[in-house]
């Protein structure tokens, strides 16, 4: 009997601020409000609940290494993603998702509202880490490392708190 090779699947993304001037010229491709909220999280691990439109989701990540962590992501009813929100989540951010097409690559664009208003964040997600990508002229900064920016940390220490 063969056994199956197991891959973890993994996320790789880059992580930019946003010149919110330059931003407000972009018509995005999708737009969806999400209401996301934390039952466990650490360096090590996450456990995350989100709405996102009329869908809800579970993810759970691993630890970040570089730009890459280990992420499982499955979609649950909407209803019961907004009664884990309500329970068992203290920490929830609020944001509106735009996606933007750049050279064929999906960039995904966080408003955020709340405790985190005035912080725009891009992201990309690539297959490996050394991919090559062009950035629009709307990004800046580079703040892949930068923990403050996760959105695990802007539940527990929003923007407006800096």
């Amino acid at each position: 009997m063969e056994l199956k090779k197991y891959s973890i699947p993994l996320e790789i993304e880059h992580k930019y601020l946003v010149n919110t001037l330059l931003w407000e010229q972009v018509i995005p491709i999708n737009t969806y409000e999400i209401k996301q909220a934390y039952m466990h999280s650490d360096p090590e691990k996450t456990i995350r609940v989100r709405t996102k439109g009329s869908k809800g989701y579970i993810t759970i990540k691993g630890k970040t290494t570089g730009a890459s962590r280990t992420e499982y992501e499955y979609e649950i009813p909407h209803a019961d993603a907004v009664t884990l929100i309500e329970q068992f989540c203290a920490q929830c951010i609020e944001k509106i998702r735009y996606e933007v097409t750049v050279n064929d690559k999906r960039w995904e664009v966080d408003v955020f509202s709340g405790k985190n208003e005035g912080l725009i964040v891009a992201e990309i997600e690539l297959t490996h880490e050394d991919e090559q990508y062009t950035q629009p002229v709307w990004v800046t900064e580079n703040v892949t490392s930068d923990i403050r920016y996760a959105n695990s940390n802007l539940a527990k220490k929003p923007f407006s708190e800096w």
